[in-house]
């Protein structure tokens, strides 16, 4: 199932990043994760506040591609999310902000580092 999330993520690489966009043209930070998982036939909420109480969390060091990562600790939840894609040298897919296109980016480097990893329900 993680392979059909990555495959769905990867095709979106270079489309712009929209707030509340989910495709297929553009897209948000959770709007790609939850059409990436919706691609390999798991639903998972919208938000990346609500995704990031939805899944498992996974102990940093144990994450996996197509696992999620989260960012900036917002007064309801993280206020972003990507897809982790290559866990031995940290980099995700990610619709980062505004003015940016969907890409590939570190999460071992990217600014405040993870607030954590969750694998979402009927995912390994």
């Amino acid at each position: 199932m993680t392979a059909k999330v990555i495959t769905y993520a990867k095709a979106q690489l270079g489309k712009p990043y929209i707030w509340g966009a989910e495709g297929p043209d553009s897209f948000d930070c959770s709007g790609l994760t939850m059409m990436a998982y919706r691609a390999a036939g798991i639903s998972i909420p919208r938000t990346s506040q609500t995704q990031y109480r939805h899944g498992r969390r996974i102990q940093p060091g144990t994450e996996q591609p197509g696992d999620l990562v989260f960012f900036h600790p917002g007064d309801s939840g993280p206020e972003h999310v990507g897809i982790v894609y290559a866990p031995n040298n940290g980099t995700m897919i990610t619709a980062p902000h505004t003015g940016a296109k969907v890409r590939y980016q570190s999460y071992k480097n990217y600014p405040g580092g993870p607030l954590g990893f969750t694998r979402p329900p009927n995912v390994g």
